[in-house]
Order: structure tokens, then sequence, then C-alpha cells
């Protein structure tokens, strides 16, 4: 594409993908219009300071530091407020028979852990022989899990860390699109571990970091990024309180009905399912429908940020956070320990805490007001953590519709999405839809959208 020549680009959507591809767009010397229904840009990341101190993050508290977004963080001057988090994040919990047990981060580690028996640990051992075998079809990820690993590591590792990513139930996930490394290390290797072994080789084949990447946020939190990216636009690209609901293909440009006197020459619609399924996508005498992504399931969940004296609370709350497993049937999928993760997220005296609530296991949960929720929390937060009296500071977030389940018809939505996208020269959709769901994949998916239409 000659950047001097072509016409504006639009983007439908300012969440971490839209502003991404902007950003790559802009900086390759092309024209974007970022057009977004709500008030402010980020989507679902949203970071807001309390007078009092408190620094609620209402979406994602935290993000892995990618390469891609390292490189943003450079190159937008972010560097000064980024926080790596505490060393004791390094520790992650998990709930068995009603006690809070540390989740093993090594091999040693976990050769010494009493959260998993000998078996278990024998089952580990004996996977890293296990021999290519051909996998002629997808499966639910629970099968998948159980046939490398064994009943007690899916119950006590996959089952709450899928919970606490997708608020979502592995029976019931795609082995094949919901963790796509390990079904590609399996493919390539037979064996996870010796899959894994292989990537990290390959890493320091190429001069990258070995290790897990690093957890950060920023001094205000996860929001200064996609407000970074915003600001980084040129001026009047971003139209904040504007939703499309119609784009129109017509000759060989298209007309978006909430700028209708622009011809724009593509558009990016990085929005979440919902919106997809309301999007109105055609041209004269052709027309095509995302309605059908209405049955992408995408399970209500609640968060709850909760702020109390931090004498009322027993745990060291020396980690990143708990997760509960569906075997210990706890009313929470989670609890983070934000105040421990990074300063300034309380005040002095004081500590922060998470609660996630619903995803597919309680879905009614989620749905009910905080009154209801809140003497649920309190007895098993009394219960887990040992804390006393009531929150004196909280703010609650409710999302209806959260995280894309990528479950064992997923296949027929990516074909949803890849028919309209060949019928309509110039569309391309991306985003939590179809590209992964964690904040690194919505850049990652941002920049792929931007090299399409660099390379259209």
């Amino acid at each position: 594409m000659n950047p001097a020549s072509s016409q504006p680009i639009a983007i439908l959507g300012a969440g971490l993908t839209g502003l991404s591809a902007a950003w790559h767009l802009t900086r390759a010397g092309l024209r974007v219009m970022v057009f977004e229904a709500g008030p402010a840009p980020g989507g679902v990341i949203r970071s807001e300071r309390n007078p009092e101190g408190w620094l609620v993050e209402s979406g994602p508290n935290s993000m892995q530091e990618t390469p891609a977004i390292a490189g943003l963080v450079r190159a937008l001057g972010l560097e000064a407020v980024r926080l790596p988090a505490a060393p004791a994040a390094k520790n992650r919990y998990i709930v068995r028979e009603g006690l809070l047990r540390a989740l093993p981060a090594s091999p040693p580690g976990f050769l010494r852990s009493d959260l998993f028996t000998l078996r278990t640990k024998y089952l580990l051992f004996k996977e890293l022989f296990r021999i290519k075998q051909p996998r002629l079809s997808d499966l639910p990820l629970a099968d998948f899990f159980r046939e490398h690993f064994g009943q007690e590591l899916l119950d006590y590792a996959l089952d709450p860390f899928v919970s606490g990513i997708y608020a979502g139930d592995p029976a019931r996930l795609s082995a094949r699109h919901s963790f796509p490394a390990l079904w590609k290390a399996e493919q390539e290797h037979g064996s996870l571990i010796r899959g894994m072994i292989a990537a990290r080789r390959d890493k320091r084949t190429r001069g990258e970091r070995t290790g897990p990447s690093p957890i950060i946020s920023f001094t205000e939190g996860l929001a200064s990024l996609p407000r970074a990216l915003a600001a980084a636009l040129p001026p009047e690209s971003l139209r904040l309180g504007t939703p499309v609901q119609r784009i129109t293909r017509s000759q060989d440009y298209w007309i978006v009905d909430a700028a209708p006197d622009l011809r724009f020459s593509h558009v990016i619609a990085a929005l979440p399912p919902s919106a997809l399924t309301r999007l109105h996508i055609g041209s004269p005498g052709s027309q095509a429908s995302l309605a059908s992504l209405e049955h992408l399931e995408q399970p209500p969940v609640t968060s709850l940020f909760l702020g109390y004296r931090r004498a009322d609370v027993a745990h060291p709350l020396d980690g990143f956070g708990v997760l509960m497993p569906s075997k210990e049937k706890r009313s929470l999928l989670g609890v983070l320990f934000n105040s421990t993760l990074f300063p300034g997220r309380a005040p002095a005296g004081h500590i922060a805490l998470t609660v996630m609530l619903g995803g597919l296991r309680n879905r009614e949960l989620a749905a009910h007001p905080v009154e209801y929720q809140l003497p649920i929390i309190q007895r098993e937060l009394a219960a887990l953590l040992g804390v006393k009296g009531q929150p004196v500071f909280m703010a609650r977030s409710h999302w209806p519709r959260a995280i894309p389940q990528y479950q064992l018809q997923h296949d027929s939505h990516l074909e949803v999405i890849h028919s309209a996208e060949k019928r309509f020269t110039g569309l391309h959709i991306g985003g939590p839809v179809c590209d992964g769901i964690g904040l690194p994949a919505c850049v990652a998916a941002g920049e792929r959208l931007a090299r399409t239409v660099l390379n259209a």
C-alpha cells in the first residue's frame, strides 16, 4: 500500500487491539480514524485513582511483558512509570482441602511439594518420554491435559488456572484453540515437557529471554498503556462516544455510518463478539452477518475491589493471589493480592484485594447485587485469609459477557469471520474474538491486523 495516496483506515474499537493496530499503521505513515462507543480508550482496561489513595483496576490487574509490549513501553515513553511485580508475585496459591498451598514454581519445588501425590510426580516424569502420536481431531482441554499428566494435576493445576484466566471450564474448552502452544508442542514433540524445553532452547538461540515474561503494570495502573497509545495518535484520530452500527462497501472504498462523508480504504473491526453480532456489513446486493457469534459463550464475571486495614487480615499475602479449584466447591473464582503485587494500590496501613466471582462455574452469583455477594465473600475470606471485619473501601465491576470461551465449536466461529473477510475486500476482524484473550495477545492481534493492511 502506498501511504501517500491511500484513503484513511477505519478502526472500530479503541481497546488494546484497535489502538495497537492504529499505532502501527500511524507509524507506517497511514492515516487512521478510531471509533469507540465508550467514553474512554482501553476497552476492559480501566484504572481509577481514588482521592483516598486506592487504585482500582476494574479489569485486568497486570500483564506479561512480552518483547512486543516491552517495545511499546519504550516507544511510548512509559519506562519511568513502569512497575515490575514484587518478588512475592512468584508465589501462587491454590486451595486444597480448605487450605492455601503454594503452587510449585520449579521442578525441584514440585518434587518437594505436598500439593501433589507421588503418583502425579511419577506421571509428570513419565510424560517427559511420551512418544509422538498423530492427533487427528481436536478434543476438550481437560481430556488433553489428563492424557499427559493425570487427573490430580488437572484438578489442582489446570482447572484453577483456567478459572483464573478464562473464568471457564477445561472440560468445555478446545485444546487446540485455548492453549495453542501446548497443542503445537504435542504435535511437534509428543511430550509437552520436551516441547517446552525445545521452545526455551530456540529462544536462547535467537538471543531472547528464556524465563517467564516479567509481570508488570504502571504507577497509575494498566490503563496507562491504552491512554499512551491514544495520546500518540494524530489529533482528531480518535472519536470517543461514537458507536458504529453499519459499514458499507461501495465500489473501491468503505463508508462508516458514524462518518458518512469520509471514504476509507480498509475497515479493521477490533470489537468484542457481542458488538460484532450487531454490526451490519454489506454492499449493494450483498450482506454479511456475524450474528452467529452470539453463540460464542462469554460467561458473566463480577470483580470486587476490597480494601481492608492491614491489621484485619491475618495472612501475609505473600503472593500473586489464590485460585480455587472447582473440586473445592468454593464460591469464588480467585483472589488477587493487589497491594502485594504493586506499590501504591492502597493507603498506608491498608491492603487491597480483588475478588473474582461468576464465570461458567457460578453464573448466578455474578448476577446478584453486592448486598448478596458481600456476606458470601466475607465468609470465604475469613476462612482462607483470616480476614475480620468489614472492608473500609469497595468498588464493584460487573461484566455481563466477559471472556470469550474457545470451545470445541470454535472453528465454526472462525469460519464465519473468515467468510466475511473473504467476501469484502479491505475488511479485517481481530482481537479476543479470534486471536487470544490475554493482553499480549491483543497487542499481537493489533500488529497482525496492521501488517495485513500494509501488505494488501
